[in-house]
């Protein structure tokens, strides 16, 4: 039932916002406005969070509505891989975040791998662009895709900072905890996969 009710509520969002977006008439507004309000309520009333704070997260963009869009850096070197610990939870990932408006993906990846690890890196490859609601334990309500890159590293030098507490290597055989609604063992595993034989991989994508 959980997975029913949060697909109401998303549906509910995504059809009052294309309404928004591209309808003039002031009475089709008024109605789609109090049915983005009930999708808000929907969740807030399931997860005991308060709307204001739903629709902060969930109904706060105008327009067309599209997934968020998320880089992470598989930076891999003598078959270790380079992940950041997570300030929030205290796990671990790959290097990245929600894609800059003025930023193209290589010079992403390039800004997400120094601010979170110190690393300095080359983007060589895309490794997969996936659904995030597809291989994560967690659900994204308005989606979001992301995007794997394949990185040649060339230097690191942690510091501290507001996102990550730590960096290192670690073997596929000797990971971490992950922080899985990040990055998962599987998608580390594709990363390491990918780095085996770049030339002949081809990109995997949802």
């Amino acid at each position: 039932m959980e997975g029913i009710w949060k697909s109401w509520a998303k549906e509910l969002q995504f059809l009052a916002q294309c309404s928004l977006a591209y309808s003039k008439d002031k009475f089709d507004r008024e109605r789609s406005e109090r049915i983005r309000e009930i999708s808000c309520e929907m969740l807030a009333y399931k997860y005991d969070i308060s709307p204001e704070k739903i629709k902060e997260h969930f109904a706060s963009e105008i327009g067309y509505q599209t997934p968020k869009v998320e880089t992470r850096a598989a930076i891999i070197k003598d078959n270790k891989i380079l992940l950041v610990k997570e300030q929030l939870d205290g796990k671990w990932a790959l290097p990245g975040g929600y894609q800059d408006a003025l930023k193209s993906v290589r010079e992403n990846v390039i800004k997400e791998a120094k601010e979170e690890a110190g690393a300095i890196i080359e983007p060589k490859k895309i490794i997969a662009v996936l659904d995030y609601n597809r291989h994560h334990p967690v659900s994204f309500p308005l989606g979001m895709v992301k995007i794997f890159v394949l990185c040649e590293y060339i230097d690191h030098d942690f510091e501290a900072n507001t996102e990550t507490l730590a960096a290192d290597f670690f073997s596929l055989d000797n990971l971490p905890e992950l922080s899985v609604q990040r990055t998962t063992k599987k998608q580390l595993e594709m990363c390491f996969s990918c780095s085996e034989n770049p030339d002949d991989w081809e990109t995997i994508f949802d």
